[in-house]
């Protein structure tokens, strides 16, 4: 090895070191059970079961941390994909959005998961979020219900259906 490649090794190898220092927050936060979309749809609902496997994990405050997270720049990347997913949807928050915003928001995560956008790369390491064409009906399915009952109607869809 060339004097130059190992102090390029050693320097790299002290800049990882010295990453493991600087650590994300990886709390999730308290939640409230009757404020989640589990809540409002009931625990039975396919559309639950959906989010809660392929879903969960960037869009509640449920996130399981991989021992992998523990390590930057991992850790870094998943904490801002939480962080993210978090603020474009939470399920853990889901009665804190007017019923409009739900369907909009269901809506949203249709065209995203129609596209492919979701769940994003993190389904690499996680097979088991990867979504099925019937996942993605059942999204897309619920999005147009509540599209549909928004437009008719002031009380919540999934309240209705009960």
């Amino acid at each position: 090895m060339t004097k130059r490649l190992k102090q390029t090794v050693v320097v790299f190898v002290v800049v990882i070191a010295a990453a493991q220092f600087i650590r994300p927050d990886r709390t999730n936060p308290a939640t409230d059970a009757s404020r989640t979309i589990d809540a409002h749809v009931g625990t039975a609902s396919e559309l639950v079961a959906v989010l809660d496997r392929a879903c969960s994990d960037c869009h509640s405050n449920t996130t399981v941390w991989p021992w992998y997270t523990a390590i930057a720049p991992l850790s870094w990347l998943m904490a801002y994909g939480v962080k993210e997913g978090r603020r474009a949807v939470n399920f853990s928050e889901w009665a804190a959005y007017p019923p409009e915003r739900q369907g909009k928001l269901l809506a949203a995560s249709c065209q995203d998961v129609t596209a492919g956008k979701m769940p994003g790369p993190y389904a690499l390491l996680h097979p088991e979020m990867r979504l099925s064409p019937r996942d993605v009906e059942t999204i897309c399915a619920a999005a147009r219900r509540i599209g549909a009952s928004a437009a008719t109607d002031s009380t919540p869809p999934f309240q209705r259906d009960r």
